[in-house]
């Protein structure tokens, strides 16, 4: 897990080294253990490493093999880099290092193009071909590592974090007006390649792009799993598919316990997470580190789940830390997490993250969470009514059960310079929704959720918040594979007992029930789910700034409207209205965009 940074000329010229290694410097957060540079002709390289496998100084990076002709830089962790050590050696291929990075680049060297089919983990990846001058670049599956681009006739600077790709200038950085509408209307999603920055993109998951020296490119998306049955699952009862599902997710936890640094888990106390701990145990781990967070309660409402986690954290015999946030201003760690983001993202659980992140990196380097499990096994409540329609009424059901606005909606909001034609998330949303390979309304929907709202919100936030304590975050519901097997899993056994029916049926057989039959969960952060005093005149003062002012985005009457009321108007999946207006001015103030 680290920062990677670089730069790929297309006029010919030399690559300008600081300026990759002032882009890489940003990322000392991600990799706060070591860093590198590396530069020929048109191409340069910088990384940033933190040490999790293999912690000599022969993985440091960039890795350089020169009998390949290829050097690499990469951000992520190869989980099944030691099986493909012994194969790649097998093919006579020979390591100077004893990690997963140099594994990465002899795969490419041995399979081209088709070497990400052959990594299990979350990866962004480049490499640059001493002998042909051309370029790769490659993110995992499920875009658990980020890759941002901006792009011009004369170069290509490429990143792990937008901020980096800022500190190398020369950014175009006014709004992108289709990005602001997927902003506010798709719940702060911006779907690939858009940022909110017209000069920054971001490469798709699951994508191989290629930029070759004489200024072509080419790209080709090498993951897409079928959300169809499949015959080979024909007959199987209820019991196989828990039986297959739970020794899928078992070698997905074994798989993310590889490190050369302790590995803990981040207990919420919910079914995802708390499964992950008994799998773990399960599988012979014996004092595993387990933490928690919980805030003071705020009006009434609990900030804690503490009663569920030490259930959990007791039986299983954990080293469990509950991390206990006192009341305090929530202004300053709000403030850190908003600089830590790569993207704006509206949901107050990043600083939750972030402060836990803050806690565990304290004790360890490594955390697995239970991230993902919602959207890969239908855990919210959009899915269901889902499930009574066709899939040509999945639009209408969807977009009323999470869209923020429509396109009306966006013109009361926006001053008209700054809307979009059309309504874009909606022409998104129902384009992905109507692509063929999932067959059933639940099975779009799932599918949508899995492949863009995943990557684009929790995974995002999880990422920027744990990598700005140097701590990794590992999803085992994210398995590719297991991902693949619930992607063909019927819908009603996962739409079963309120949402992720099957997985509960998994847990009944290792875990206490009280943590399996209760509401479910979420993150709670009382004192950012209702704006008033300090928070309030934070988000007034982001909204009346004077270079909010200049970039005029939003309506006068509309948000004075809201700050009369900012509690008033809410989303339908109950975020505050004032609040995302206001997060995207303290993002954009943050970042230095004028």
């Amino acid at each position: 897990m680290c920062g990677l940074a670089g730069e790929f000329r297309r006029d010919a010229t030399r690559a300008d080294v600081a300026t990759v290694e002032r882009m890489a410097t940003t990322m000392c957060d991600r990799g706060p253990d070591g860093s590198g540079v590396w530069a020929q002709g048109p191409v340069a390289l910088g990384h940033r490493r933190l040490k999790i496998i293999d912690l000599s100084a022969a993985s440091g990076q960039p890795i350089v093999d020169s009998a390949a002709g290829l050097t690499g830089v990469f951000n992520g962790c190869i989980y099944n880099y030691r099986e493909l050590r012994a194969e790649l050696q097998a093919k006579g291929h020979h390591f100077f290092s004893s990690g997963d990075s140099e594994v990465v680049v002899k795969a490419y060297a041995e399979w081209g193009l088709d070497f990400v089919d052959h990594l299990v983990g979350m990866f962004a990846v480049a490499i640059s071909e001493r002998d042909t001058g051309r370029l790769v670049l490659a993110r995992d599956r499920l875009g658990i590592k980020p890759l941002y681009l901006a792009e011009s006739p004369d170069v290509v600077r490429f990143a792990s974090t937008l901020p980096a790709l800022l500190a190398g200038g020369g950014v175009d950085t006014t709004i992108d007006p289709v990005a602001l509408a997927h902003y506010l209307s798709f719940h702060s999603i911006v779907p690939p390649p858009r940022t909110i920055l017209r000069g920054v993109t971001k490469l798709p998951p699951a994508t191989v792009r290629v930029y070759e020296p004489d200024g072509r490119t080419h790209e080709r998306v090498y993951w897409d799993p079928p959300f169809l049955r499949r015959p080979e699952h024909t007959g199987w009862s209820e019991k196989d598919w828990q039986d297959a599902l739970l020794e899928s997710l078992t070698t997905a936890v074994r798989r993310r316990m590889v490190a050369d640094v302790p590995v803990g888990v981040l207990l919420s106390g919910g079914l995802d997470s708390s499964l992950v701990v008994a799998l773990l145990a399960g599988e012979g781990q014996r004092g595993l580190s387990t933490f928690s967070i919980g805030f003071d309660a705020v009006g009434g409402r609990e900030g804690d789940e503490f009663r569920y986690s030490d259930v959990v954290a007791k039986t299983f015999d954990t080293d469990h830390h509950q991390i206990r946030v006192a009341a305090q201003d929530l202004v300053p760690p709000l403030e850190a997490a908003v600089a830590a983001m790569s993207e704006p993202m509206v949901s107050h659980d990043c600083v939750a993250f972030y402060l836990l992140s803050q806690e565990v990196s304290r004790h360890v380097k490594v955390v697995q969470s239970g991230q993902g499990a919602d959207e890969i096994l239908a855990g919210y409540h959009w899915y269901p009514p889902l499930h009574r329609i066709d899939r040509e009424q999945a639009l209408d059901t969807y977009a009323q059960a999470f869209f923020d606005r429509d396109a009306a909606g966006l013109a009361r909001v926006l001053n008209p310079d700054w809307l979009a034609d059309g309504d874009p998330a909606r022409a998104f949303v129902a384009g992905h929704l109507a692509r063929p390979g999932a067959q059933t309304a639940v099975d779009a929907g799932l599918r949508l959720d899995t492949q863009i709202m995943l990557t684009d919100d929790p995974v995002k936030r999880v990422d920027n918040m744990t990598m700005a304590h140097g701590l990794e975050a590992r999803v085992p519901f994210l398995d590719h594979e297991f991902v693949e097997l619930a992607a063909a899993c019927p819908p009603e056994l996962k739409l079963a007992q309120g949402g992720k029916g099957v997985l509960k049926e998994i847990g009944r057989r290792v875990l206490p029930h009280e943590v399996i039959d209760r509401p479910k969960g979420y993150f709670p952060v009382p004192g950012l789910t209702h704006l008033e005093g300090k928070l309030l005149d934070r988000v007034r003062d982001a909204l009346s700034a004077p270079e909010a002012r200049r970039r005029d985005l939003f309506r006068a009457d509309y948000v004075n409207a809201l700050l009369d009321a900012p509690n008033a108007e809410l989303t339908p999946l109950n975020g505050n209205k004032l609040w995302q207006l206001g997060l995207l001015e303290m993002w954009l103030q943050s970042h230095g965009i004028d």
